[in-house]
């Protein structure tokens, strides 16, 4: 008995927090740093900043295969090989092996994942938008799904909060549907894109600006203590960046954790159930399975915080059972699973751009241009619903150019040092509306090598989607035909499913009604109130502008508010 007790008492923590990516990281920060002690769960392996960051610094000569994607890779990275070149040599060593981590398909459905230390923090694009003011009243208005239970109001503060301690680089601009930030230096435009800025403007009325991303191009004494540094322009992000410059939790909020000397991370540990004492009507802690030894064991804290992803939080919900919750923990609406919304991704336009040749650049820049959402909004009426931006850019044609040209020998080679002519592309990420039959669930006879159920995913586009898809194809083709381009190309790939876009979220989506909804306006389930959950599958809506600066925004604001809600004795 008394070893039990001392068990649990080193199991025991004021905080537990389930996933180390994006929000994971970020709860874990500002628990720590507001007093609690924290343990936080990683399912997968760990990675060392900088030293496990293994390709980060090879030459394309370096890499046996020049970088394909292998054999073995299209094998056990199926679902990452979808997207184009994520499991190749490069990048593919940071994904999951899906073969290890099977998944069911009811439909189609892409699903990216990346289990070790910092999650999908180590490789999203960094775009860092703000929702607009409409993005959080457009249900309401249009009888979509259901209402946000917060307003743009009560994020605007926790954005800026966000912003000041990732580092995003921006150029303000003033927009209602493009809300401004706290920002670092804005990366330059190149001048085939200044000057598709400046047609924009004249013929559309349509404002185009730089990305807002998340690399630092001049970092601030909070990001040089944490040992991050200037953007260098190698544009090799998605290997793993050694300088810190671009944001993710392994180089940004755990280090920040980890100087307050309050957090633990257990790494290769799956949280398999939430357990929920009925007397207390509350959580007491988690059951984990060691992925490597198969072993079990609880840990226990007063408030836990999912940060597994959409899908992964709302799995664990749903495989929370208990006589209270029959359905799943905090499921009493049937709402966990369901909702799955995602963006746009493989539909737009490419084109080549006479003239500008004396005009080249340094340096690769990891960014894009940008242009907000025009569709819908103000006096814009369109036949279907919400909107799209776009991201992308112009390049000048490099060496590579030559693997599929016409030509050998010194002449040839000579020519190819030169730069080639400069192209343009850039395609749309469109919103997708909350439909309860796009859902996840678990199916309990079939379960994966720790006994835990599979998910199943059963989501689609539907019409709304594929309406607008056209029109981003279409739009994007306009747009650049006034511009004077040439050799305009549109594409709508067909194979694209919803996951694609890896922004998975709403399946676990906020709301005022427990009816209707599974969390409260603070990220608390409305049933069990020290359990949040704040990455993807809290959102209600998606809008059509990257995620990720708003998932931390919630959680710190989830964070903040569970702290002084402890302090209060009432969780």
């Amino acid at each position: 008995m008394n070893l039990n007790i001392r068990a649990d008492k080193n199991n025991t923590f004021d905080a537990i927090v389930v996933g180390s990516g994006m929000t994971g990281g970020f709860a874990a920060k500002e628990l720590t740093e507001k007093g609690l002690k924290v343990l936080m769960i990683e399912r997968g392996r760990e990675i060392k900043h900088p030293q496990d960051y293994d390709t980060a610094m090879k030459e394309p000569w370096d890499f046996q295969h020049r970088g394909r994607v292998t054999a073995h890779s299209a094998e056990e990275l199926w679902a990452n090989k979808r997207f184009g070149n994520l499991a190749n040599e490069e990048t593919g060593g940071l994904f999951t092996n899906d073969k290890n981590n099977p998944y069911v398909e009811k439909r189609p459905f892409d699903w990216i994942r990346a289990y070790h230390t910092g999650g999908k923090s180590m490789h999203w694009g960094r775009q860092s938008y703000r929702f607009n003011k409409q993005d959080f009243e457009a249900n309401a208005k249009e009888g979509i799904g259901i209402d946000w239970p917060i307003r743009y109001e009560d994020l605007e503060p926790w954005y800026t909060h966000v912003e000041k301690f990732v580092g995003v680089s921006g150029q303000k601009e003033g927009l209602d549907v493009l809300p401004d930030g706290h920002f670092l230096p804005a990366m330059p435009l190149f001048t085939p894109e200044l000057h598709f800025k400046k047609v924009m403007f004249e013929k559309f009325n349509r404002p185009v600006t730089v990305g807002r991303v998340a690399n630092l191009s001049q970092p601030q004494e909070w990001h040089t203590k944490l040992g991050r540094a200037s953007c260098q322009y190698r544009n090799k992000c998605a290997r793993g960046c050694p300088y810190g410059a671009y944001y993710s939790s392994l180089s940004g909020s755990i280090p920040a954790a980890n100087l307050t000397k309050r957090l633990s991370i257990l790494h290769d540990t799956i949280v398999s159930e939430i357990i929920y004492d009925g007397q207390k009507q509350r959580a007491t802690g988690v059951r984990v399975i060691n992925q490597n030894t198969m072993q079990t064991e609880e840990y226990f804290a007063k408030i836990i915080f999912l940060n597994a992803g959409a899908m992964n939080s709302a799995a664990l919900l749903l495989n929370s059972k208990s006589s209270r919750f029959a359905n799943g923990l905090g499921n009493d609406s049937d709402q966990v699973g369901r909702n799955i919304m995602d963006h746009h991704l493989g539909v737009g336009a490419t084109a080549t751009v006479e003239g500008f040749l004396d005009d080249y650049v340094y340096g690769q820049r990891p960014n894009a241009l940008y242009i907000p959402r025009f569709r819908n909004w103000g006096n814009d009426k369109q036949s279907y619903l919400r909107g799209f931006g776009y991201q992308g850019g112009a390049s000048r044609e490099g060496w590579n150019r030559g693997v599929n040209a016409d030509g050998f020998g010194a002449d040839f080679k000579q020519d190819l040092t030169k730069p080639g002519q400069w192209t343009i592309g850039f395609g749309g990420f469109g919103e997708v509306l909350s439909n309860p039959e796009n859902r996840m669930y678990l199916d309990n006879s079939k379960k994966d090598k720790w006994g835990v159920p599979m998910i199943v995913f059963d989501a689609a586009f539907g019409e709304n989607e594929i309406t607008m898809r056209k029109d981003i194809m279409n739009s994007a083709m306009e747009m650049m035909d006034a511009a004077g381009f040439k050799n305009i190309t549109g594409y709508n790939r067909p194979e694209v499913h919803l996951g694609l876009g890896i922004h998975e979220m709403g399946t676990a989506r906020m709301g005022r009604d427990p009816k209707t909804s599974v969390l409260n306006a603070f990220n608390q389930v409305h049933d069990c109130k020290n359990v949040f959950v704040t990455d993807g599958a809290a959102m209600t809506s998606s809008s059509c502008v990257n995620p990720s600066i708003t998932y931390m925004a919630l959680t710190a604001r989830a964070a903040d508010y569970a702290v002084k809600a402890l302090k209060k004795r009432e969780l």
